[in-house]
């Protein structure tokens, strides 16, 4: 959550410099996911890692867009509940990017965005197996963090007159950098957020 409130501190210190560029719209949201991911079909004994996929994802977003229909994004997500990872540990996986944002006013009530950029992984396992000392020396969960590309879609619908709640189905696809922990490090996520936008 550390690694969110900074990547939206970031965002807001790009809307200093956007300034110059007349910023049309700031725009807050929040929403849910689950994600998609192929998963092994080879009935070899040895062990496999499972897939990254499923599960319900709370996601939040922060949106900075200019007049020349550039902008700046700024997104979290985690998983709700811990999965279990190959059946016997708890694991939770937290999400974070920032991206450069293209969007289009398709209609008077739709707009499209386009999304590229990076962030990070970080993944939770719960070690709530091993015994600790009664020192306490023992940590109660390991980490491991990995480098993500992101490319997304979003299409913004204003179902009232006043344009500023909207509802957003979208698509993200990721590459997770150095994935081992799972079979595959090419992520697909599914869902749709509410939001509000502040305009001039």
């Amino acid at each position: 959550m550390r690694k969110l409130a900074l990547l939206i501190c970031a965002a807001v210190a790009t809307a200093g410099f956007a300034h110059a560029q007349q910023i049309a719209q700031i725009d807050i949201a929040a929403g849910g996911s689950t994600l998609f991911s192929t998963k092994s079909i080879s009935s070899s004994a040895a062990f496999i890692p499972p897939p990254l996929s499923g599960g319900v994802y709370p996601s939040f977003s922060a949106d900075v867009l200019l007049d020349n229909h550039f902008g700046f994004n700024a997104e979290g997500w985690f998983r709700y509940h811990a999965g279990t990872y190959d059946g016997f540990q708890k694991f939770r996986p937290v999400y974070y990017d920032i991206n450069g944002v293209y969007t289009r006013t398709i209609s008077t009530k739709f707009r499209f965005d386009a999304l590229a950029g990076f962030g990070g992984e970080s993944l939770i396992f719960y070690n709530q197996y091993l015994p600790c000392p009664l020192s306490g020396a023992c940590q109660p969960q390991i980490s491991a963090t990995h480098l993500v590309l992101h490319l997304g879609g979003e299409v913004r619908y204003y179902p009232w007159r006043l344009r500023h709640l909207f509802l957003r189905p979208e698509a993200h696809y990721y590459r997770i950098i150095d994935n081992t922990e799972f079979y595959s490090g090419n992520i697909l996520r599914l869902g749709a957020s509410i939001g509000y936008s502040f305009t001039r």
